[in-house]
Protein backbone atom coordinates (compact mmCIF):
# COMPACT_ATOMS: atom_id res chain seq x y z
CA UNK A 1 0.00 0.00 0.00
CA UNK A 2 2.65 2.63 1.25
CA UNK A 3 4.49 1.42 -1.61
CA UNK A 4 2.47 1.96 -4.46
CA UNK A 5 1.79 5.38 -3.32
CA UNK A 6 5.44 5.67 -2.95
CA UNK A 7 5.82 4.41 -6.55
CA UNK A 8 3.58 6.98 -7.70
CA UNK A 9 5.15 9.89 -5.79
CA UNK A 10 8.28 8.72 -7.78
CA UNK A 11 7.12 8.68 -11.15
CA UNK A 12 5.44 12.17 -11.00
CA UNK A 13 9.16 13.26 -9.63
CA UNK A 14 11.12 11.56 -12.17
CA UNK A 15 8.62 13.03 -14.67
CA UNK A 16 8.80 16.19 -13.95
CA UNK A 17 12.92 16.36 -13.42
CA UNK A 18 13.20 14.47 -17.05
CA UNK A 19 10.34 16.48 -19.27
CA UNK A 20 12.14 18.67 -21.85
CA UNK A 21 12.42 22.22 -21.28
CA UNK A 22 9.07 24.20 -22.73
CA UNK A 23 11.00 27.14 -23.34
CA UNK A 24 14.28 27.93 -26.17
CA UNK A 25 15.92 31.16 -26.65
CA UNK A 26 16.32 32.02 -30.04
CA UNK A 27 18.70 31.09 -32.32
CA UNK A 28 19.20 34.29 -33.47
CA UNK A 29 18.68 37.34 -32.18
CA UNK A 30 16.33 38.73 -35.10
CA UNK A 31 13.48 37.89 -33.93
CA UNK A 32 10.00 39.64 -34.27
CA UNK A 33 8.06 40.02 -30.82
CA UNK A 34 4.90 37.64 -31.00
CA UNK A 35 1.53 38.93 -30.25
CA UNK A 36 -0.57 36.14 -28.25
CA UNK A 37 -4.45 35.53 -28.20
CA UNK A 38 -5.02 34.00 -24.38
CA UNK A 39 -8.04 32.75 -24.18
CA UNK A 40 -7.93 31.43 -20.91
CA UNK A 41 -10.30 29.54 -18.39
CA UNK A 42 -9.29 30.23 -15.45
CA UNK A 43 -8.65 34.10 -15.36
CA UNK A 44 -8.95 36.67 -17.61
CA UNK A 45 -8.15 36.58 -21.14
CA UNK A 46 -5.21 38.55 -22.55
CA UNK A 47 -3.40 39.73 -25.43
CA UNK A 48 0.42 39.61 -24.58
CA UNK A 49 3.30 40.48 -26.31
CA UNK A 50 6.48 38.74 -26.20
CA UNK A 51 9.85 39.52 -27.12
CA UNK A 52 12.73 37.49 -28.85
CA UNK A 53 13.57 36.21 -25.73
CA UNK A 54 9.61 34.72 -25.03
CA UNK A 55 9.66 37.66 -22.07
CA UNK A 56 6.42 39.45 -21.84
CA UNK A 57 7.35 42.97 -23.07
CA UNK A 58 3.08 44.01 -22.03
CA UNK A 59 -0.20 42.91 -21.83
CA UNK A 60 -3.43 44.00 -22.19
CA UNK A 61 -6.85 42.06 -20.62
CA UNK A 62 -10.35 43.62 -19.83
CA UNK A 63 -12.56 40.67 -21.32
CA UNK A 64 -13.47 36.76 -20.90
CA UNK A 65 -10.93 35.86 -24.08
CA UNK A 66 -9.65 37.34 -26.54
CA UNK A 67 -8.63 35.12 -29.54
CA UNK A 68 -7.50 36.62 -33.03
CA UNK A 69 -4.55 38.84 -32.71
CA UNK A 70 -2.50 40.58 -35.47
CA UNK A 71 -0.67 44.14 -35.16
CA UNK A 72 -1.51 46.93 -37.44
CA UNK A 73 1.07 48.97 -39.54
CA UNK A 74 1.18 51.49 -36.97
CA UNK A 75 1.73 49.33 -34.08
CA UNK A 76 -1.56 48.97 -32.22
CA UNK A 77 -3.26 45.60 -32.00
CA UNK A 78 -6.40 44.13 -33.83
CA UNK A 79 -8.23 41.38 -31.75
CA UNK A 80 -11.66 39.88 -31.45
CA UNK A 81 -13.00 39.34 -27.88
CA UNK A 82 -15.55 38.16 -25.84
CA UNK A 83 -16.31 40.14 -22.90
CA UNK A 84 -19.31 40.28 -20.09
CA UNK A 85 -21.06 43.24 -18.28
CA UNK A 86 -22.43 45.14 -20.32
CA UNK A 87 -25.65 47.25 -20.59
CA UNK A 88 -27.14 47.26 -23.92
CA UNK A 89 -27.93 43.97 -24.38
CA UNK A 90 -30.79 44.22 -27.10
CA UNK A 91 -33.15 40.96 -26.63
CA UNK A 92 -31.32 39.47 -24.03
CA UNK A 93 -31.34 40.29 -20.21
CA UNK A 94 -29.36 42.82 -18.62
CA UNK A 95 -26.15 42.79 -17.81
CA UNK A 96 -25.04 40.69 -20.96
CA UNK A 97 -22.06 39.40 -22.89
CA UNK A 98 -20.76 41.00 -26.19
CA UNK A 99 -18.29 40.21 -28.81
CA UNK A 100 -16.69 41.85 -31.50
CA UNK A 101 -13.58 43.26 -32.16
CA UNK A 102 -10.92 46.08 -30.59
CA UNK A 103 -8.44 48.07 -31.34
CA UNK A 104 -5.42 48.34 -28.97
CA UNK A 105 -3.12 51.10 -29.32
CA UNK A 106 0.01 50.39 -26.48
CA UNK A 107 1.35 53.69 -25.73
CA UNK A 108 1.30 55.53 -23.64
CA UNK A 109 0.07 52.23 -21.95
CA UNK A 110 -2.17 49.64 -23.51
CA UNK A 111 -5.86 51.07 -24.12
CA UNK A 112 -8.77 50.68 -26.65
CA UNK A 113 -9.07 52.81 -28.98
CA UNK A 114 -11.61 51.21 -31.30
CA UNK A 115 -14.33 48.52 -30.30
CA UNK A 116 -17.10 47.34 -32.22
CA UNK A 117 -19.38 44.66 -30.73
CA UNK A 118 -22.80 43.33 -30.22
CA UNK A 119 -24.72 41.52 -27.45
CA UNK A 120 -24.82 37.39 -27.49
CA UNK A 121 -26.88 34.87 -25.26
CA UNK A 122 -24.18 33.21 -24.04
CA UNK A 123 -20.34 33.67 -23.80
CA UNK A 124 -19.94 30.09 -24.83
CA UNK A 125 -19.07 29.47 -28.92
CA UNK A 126 -20.49 32.27 -29.11
CA UNK A 127 -17.42 34.95 -30.46
CA UNK A 128 -16.34 36.58 -33.19
CA UNK A 129 -13.01 34.86 -33.53
CA UNK A 130 -11.10 36.54 -35.91
CA UNK A 131 -11.07 39.66 -38.37
CA UNK A 132 -8.54 41.15 -40.65
CA UNK A 133 -8.40 44.57 -42.06
CA UNK A 134 -8.85 44.70 -45.88
CA UNK A 135 -7.39 47.23 -48.16
CA UNK A 136 -10.15 48.92 -48.97
CA UNK A 137 -10.20 49.79 -44.96
CA UNK A 138 -12.68 47.64 -43.93
CA UNK A 139 -12.79 44.84 -41.34
CA UNK A 140 -13.46 41.03 -42.58
CA UNK A 141 -15.21 39.27 -39.72
CA UNK A 142 -15.84 35.65 -38.71
CA UNK A 143 -18.75 35.30 -36.20
CA UNK A 144 -19.43 32.02 -34.68
CA UNK A 145 -22.57 32.84 -33.20
CA UNK A 146 -25.01 33.86 -36.06
CA UNK A 147 -22.53 31.53 -38.31
CA UNK A 148 -21.73 33.84 -40.70
CA UNK A 149 -18.58 36.22 -42.15
CA UNK A 150 -19.08 40.04 -43.40
CA UNK A 151 -17.01 43.10 -43.92
CA UNK A 152 -17.54 45.91 -41.22
CA UNK A 153 -16.62 49.89 -42.40
CA UNK A 154 -15.30 52.02 -39.85
CA UNK A 155 -18.56 53.55 -38.85
CA UNK A 156 -19.87 50.43 -37.57
CA UNK A 157 -22.49 49.45 -40.94
CA UNK A 158 -22.03 45.70 -42.31
CA UNK A 159 -21.24 46.09 -45.99
CA UNK A 160 -21.57 42.43 -46.73
CA UNK A 161 -22.42 39.45 -45.61
CA UNK A 162 -22.67 35.50 -45.86
CA UNK A 163 -24.65 33.32 -44.18
CA UNK A 164 -23.78 29.50 -43.47
CA UNK A 165 -27.17 28.94 -43.91
CA UNK A 166 -26.67 29.75 -47.75
CA UNK A 167 -24.88 26.59 -47.86
CA UNK A 168 -25.59 24.18 -44.77
CA UNK A 169 -28.70 22.85 -43.88
CA UNK A 170 -28.95 25.00 -40.82
CA UNK A 171 -31.53 25.16 -37.74
CA UNK A 172 -34.18 27.82 -36.51
CA UNK A 173 -31.80 29.82 -35.11
CA UNK A 174 -28.12 29.20 -34.77
CA UNK A 175 -27.68 31.37 -32.01
CA UNK A 176 -29.05 29.00 -29.68
CA UNK A 177 -26.54 25.98 -30.41
CA UNK A 178 -23.06 25.89 -31.29
CA UNK A 179 -24.00 24.58 -35.04
CA UNK A 180 -21.25 24.91 -37.73
CA UNK A 181 -18.43 27.32 -35.15
CA UNK A 182 -17.55 29.16 -37.71
CA UNK A 183 -13.64 30.33 -36.51
CA UNK A 184 -11.73 32.32 -39.53
CA UNK A 185 -11.51 33.79 -42.09
CA UNK A 186 -8.84 35.44 -44.47
CA UNK A 187 -8.81 37.42 -47.34
CA UNK A 188 -7.26 35.42 -50.27
CA UNK A 189 -7.40 37.63 -53.08
CA UNK A 190 -10.07 40.05 -54.67
CA UNK A 191 -13.02 39.77 -53.34
CA UNK A 192 -12.87 35.73 -52.34
CA UNK A 193 -11.92 34.41 -48.63
CA UNK A 194 -10.81 31.47 -46.70
CA UNK A 195 -13.51 30.33 -44.32
CA UNK A 196 -12.77 27.55 -41.71
CA UNK A 197 -16.10 25.75 -40.84
CA UNK A 198 -14.94 24.08 -37.40
CA UNK A 199 -17.89 21.21 -36.68
CA UNK A 200 -17.96 20.52 -40.84
CA UNK A 201 -14.38 19.77 -40.57
CA UNK A 202 -14.14 21.73 -43.79
CA UNK A 203 -12.81 24.78 -45.29
CA UNK A 204 -14.22 26.85 -47.99
CA UNK A 205 -13.44 29.24 -50.35
CA UNK A 206 -16.05 32.29 -51.21
CA UNK A 207 -16.41 34.72 -53.74
CA UNK A 208 -18.44 37.79 -53.26
CA UNK A 209 -21.12 37.23 -55.61
CA UNK A 210 -21.20 33.74 -56.66
CA UNK A 211 -21.19 32.11 -52.75
CA UNK A 212 -18.74 29.26 -52.24
CA UNK A 213 -16.79 28.19 -54.91
CA UNK A 214 -14.70 25.25 -53.48
CA UNK A 215 -14.69 22.71 -50.72
CA UNK A 216 -11.87 21.82 -48.97
CA UNK A 217 -12.69 17.93 -47.16
CA UNK A 218 -15.68 17.62 -48.83
CA UNK A 219 -16.21 14.48 -47.49
CA UNK A 220 -15.37 15.63 -44.10
CA UNK A 221 -13.25 12.89 -43.50
CA UNK A 222 -11.31 13.68 -39.95
CA UNK A 223 -7.74 11.96 -40.63
CA UNK A 224 -7.82 14.50 -42.72
CA UNK A 225 -9.36 17.22 -40.72
CA UNK A 226 -10.51 16.77 -37.29
CA UNK A 227 -11.94 20.63 -36.01
CA UNK A 228 -9.75 22.58 -37.10
CA UNK A 229 -8.44 26.16 -36.56
CA UNK A 230 -6.77 28.63 -38.47
CA UNK A 231 -6.09 27.93 -41.63
CA UNK A 232 -3.12 29.78 -43.65
CA UNK A 233 -3.51 30.20 -47.65
CA UNK A 234 -0.21 29.45 -48.81
CA UNK A 235 -0.84 29.31 -52.81
CA UNK A 236 -3.63 28.35 -55.18
CA UNK A 237 -2.90 24.26 -54.67
CA UNK A 238 -1.67 24.56 -50.83
CA UNK A 239 -3.09 25.42 -47.37
CA UNK A 240 -1.89 25.21 -43.96
CA UNK A 241 -3.89 24.33 -40.74
CA UNK A 242 -3.88 23.30 -37.34
CA UNK A 243 -5.68 20.24 -37.08
CA UNK A 244 -6.41 20.81 -33.32
CA UNK A 245 -8.37 17.17 -32.33
CA UNK A 246 -5.84 15.04 -34.39
CA UNK A 247 -2.94 17.62 -32.49
CA UNK A 248 -1.00 18.01 -35.30
CA UNK A 249 -0.18 20.95 -37.95
CA UNK A 250 -1.02 19.69 -41.71
CA UNK A 251 0.15 21.08 -45.16
CA UNK A 252 -2.24 20.35 -47.46
CA UNK A 253 -1.88 20.17 -50.94
CA UNK A 254 -4.48 19.81 -54.09
CA UNK A 255 -3.65 16.73 -55.75
CA UNK A 256 -2.96 17.32 -59.77
CA UNK A 257 -4.39 14.29 -60.96
CA UNK A 258 -7.44 14.23 -58.74
CA UNK A 259 -8.06 17.85 -57.34
CA UNK A 260 -8.63 16.53 -53.88
CA UNK A 261 -6.63 17.73 -51.16
CA UNK A 262 -4.06 15.78 -49.33
CA UNK A 263 -1.89 15.68 -46.36
CA UNK A 264 1.72 16.32 -47.55
CA UNK A 265 3.64 17.53 -44.45
CA UNK A 266 2.72 17.35 -40.71
CA UNK A 267 3.91 18.25 -37.37
CA UNK A 268 2.84 16.48 -34.38
CA UNK A 269 5.45 17.92 -31.99
CA UNK A 270 9.02 19.88 -31.22
CA UNK A 271 11.07 19.96 -28.88
CA UNK A 272 10.13 16.77 -27.15
CA UNK A 273 6.73 17.43 -26.74
CA UNK A 274 4.01 16.00 -28.58
CA UNK A 275 1.07 19.14 -29.48
CA UNK A 276 -2.05 19.02 -27.41
CA UNK A 277 -4.77 20.57 -29.26
CA UNK A 278 -2.96 23.32 -31.87
CA UNK A 279 -4.54 26.16 -32.67
CA UNK A 280 -2.72 28.33 -35.23
CA UNK A 281 -0.09 27.95 -37.89
CA UNK A 282 1.53 30.95 -39.63
CA UNK A 283 4.23 30.05 -42.48
CA UNK A 284 6.61 32.89 -41.85
CA UNK A 285 8.25 34.76 -44.50
CA UNK A 286 11.66 32.84 -42.83
CA UNK A 287 9.95 29.95 -43.76
CA UNK A 288 9.83 28.59 -40.53
CA UNK A 289 6.15 27.81 -39.25
CA UNK A 290 4.89 29.46 -35.73
CA UNK A 291 2.31 27.78 -33.79
CA UNK A 292 0.02 27.79 -30.82
CA UNK A 293 0.33 25.09 -28.67
CA UNK A 294 -2.95 25.98 -26.92
CA UNK A 295 -2.86 22.64 -23.87
CA UNK A 296 0.60 22.97 -23.63
CA UNK A 297 0.42 26.59 -22.99
CA UNK A 298 3.36 27.54 -25.80
CA UNK A 299 3.64 28.94 -28.71
CA UNK A 300 6.96 27.23 -30.85
CA UNK A 301 8.03 28.49 -33.91
CA UNK A 302 10.16 25.21 -36.26
CA UNK A 303 11.70 24.41 -39.10
CA UNK A 304 10.68 22.45 -42.21
CA UNK A 305 12.62 19.75 -41.12
CA UNK A 306 10.65 20.03 -37.35
CA UNK A 307 13.48 21.06 -35.47
CA UNK A 308 12.20 23.73 -32.67
CA UNK A 309 14.10 26.97 -33.10
CA UNK A 310 12.46 29.30 -30.65
CA UNK A 311 9.54 28.46 -27.63
CA UNK A 312 7.67 30.60 -24.98
CA UNK A 313 5.76 30.06 -22.72
CA UNK A 314 2.39 31.31 -22.86
CA UNK A 315 0.01 30.74 -19.22
CA UNK A 316 -4.03 29.93 -19.63
CA UNK A 317 -4.89 28.58 -22.79
CA UNK A 318 -3.00 30.83 -25.65
CA UNK A 319 -5.23 30.76 -28.56
CA UNK A 320 -3.65 32.45 -31.37
CA UNK A 321 0.24 33.82 -32.52
CA UNK A 322 1.35 36.20 -34.44
CA UNK A 323 4.89 37.63 -36.16
CA UNK A 324 5.53 40.91 -37.89
CA UNK A 325 1.92 42.37 -39.56
CA UNK A 326 -0.76 39.69 -39.73
CA UNK A 327 -0.63 36.42 -41.34
CA UNK A 328 0.32 37.69 -44.76
CA UNK A 329 2.04 37.37 -46.72
CA UNK A 330 2.85 33.84 -46.27
CA UNK A 331 5.89 32.19 -46.23
CA UNK A 332 6.57 29.59 -49.28
CA UNK A 333 4.73 25.92 -48.80
CA UNK A 334 7.14 22.79 -48.12
CA UNK A 335 9.14 21.07 -50.73
CA UNK A 336 9.68 18.47 -48.61
CA UNK A 337 6.60 15.38 -47.36
CA UNK A 338 6.17 13.51 -44.31
CA UNK A 339 5.53 13.91 -40.33
CA UNK A 340 7.99 15.75 -37.69
CA UNK A 341 7.88 15.65 -34.53
CA UNK A 342 6.91 13.20 -32.41
CA UNK A 343 3.22 12.93 -30.24
CA UNK A 344 2.30 11.67 -27.22
CA UNK A 345 0.17 8.99 -26.14
CA UNK A 346 -3.20 9.05 -25.39
CA UNK A 347 -5.25 6.72 -23.36
CA UNK A 348 -8.52 6.89 -24.14
CA UNK A 349 -10.66 7.45 -21.05
CA UNK A 350 -7.42 9.14 -18.84
CA UNK A 351 -6.33 11.43 -21.77
CA UNK A 352 -10.04 12.70 -22.69
CA UNK A 353 -10.14 13.42 -18.28
CA UNK A 354 -6.93 15.03 -18.63
CA UNK A 355 -7.77 17.34 -21.75
CA UNK A 356 -11.03 18.13 -20.00
CA UNK A 357 -9.12 19.19 -16.78
CA UNK A 358 -7.13 21.65 -18.93
CA UNK A 359 -9.65 23.69 -20.06
CA UNK A 360 -10.44 24.03 -16.46
CA UNK A 361 -7.29 24.68 -14.58
CA UNK A 362 -3.90 24.89 -15.39
CA UNK A 363 -1.97 21.61 -15.09
CA UNK A 364 2.12 21.06 -16.22
CA UNK A 365 3.13 20.46 -19.79
CA UNK A 366 4.86 17.01 -19.15
CA UNK A 367 1.37 15.43 -17.17
CA UNK A 368 0.09 13.41 -19.57
CA UNK A 369 -2.75 10.56 -19.17
CA UNK A 370 -1.04 7.52 -18.21
CA UNK A 371 0.21 9.58 -14.90
CA UNK A 372 -3.41 9.24 -14.14
CA UNK A 373 -3.88 5.82 -15.03
CA UNK A 374 -0.61 5.19 -12.57
CA UNK A 375 -2.26 7.09 -10.09
CA UNK A 376 -5.65 5.05 -10.19
CA UNK A 377 -4.15 2.27 -9.66
CA UNK A 378 -1.90 3.44 -7.06
CA UNK A 379 -5.04 5.18 -5.30
CA UNK A 380 -6.87 1.47 -5.79
CA UNK A 381 -4.06 -0.51 -4.50
CA UNK A 382 -3.76 1.91 -0.96
CA UNK A 383 -8.16 1.38 -0.65
CA UNK A 384 -7.45 -2.53 -1.38
CA UNK A 385 -4.91 -2.27 1.08
CA UNK A 386 -6.64 -0.21 3.53
CA UNK A 387 -9.66 -3.00 3.67
CA UNK A 388 -7.33 -5.72 3.82
CA UNK A 389 -6.00 -4.22 7.39
CA UNK A 390 -9.35 -3.15 8.65
CA UNK A 391 -10.91 -6.47 7.77
CA UNK A 392 -7.71 -8.16 9.21
CA UNK A 393 -7.67 -6.09 12.73
CA UNK A 394 -11.44 -6.84 12.59
CA UNK A 395 -10.95 -10.79 12.96
CA UNK A 396 -7.75 -10.62 15.33
CA UNK A 397 -10.32 -8.52 17.94
CA UNK A 398 -12.44 -11.44 17.49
Amino acid sequence: MALALVSFTLVIVVSAAVAPPISKAPMTNGAEQTVVGVQSTTTEGRIAVLDANGEQVWDFERADSYHDVSRLPNGSILASFMADGYSDCGAYESPCAHTGVRIIDPEPAPHIVYEWSFPVRTSLNSEVHDAEVLPSGELLVADMDRERVFTLAPNGTITWQWNASQFYDSPADPTETDWLHINDVDRIGEDRYLVSVRNAHQLLVIERGRGVVEVINENRDTSVLHYQHNPQWLSEDAVLVADSENDRIVELHRNESTGRWEVVWQARGAGGIGFDWPRDADRLPNGNTLITDSRNNRVVELNESGAMVWSAKVSTIPYEADRGSGEYPAGAPYDSTGEVGSSTMKLPLFGYLLDSARHVVGLPYWLAGWHLAVGAVALLTFFVGLWLFVRGSEKSVT
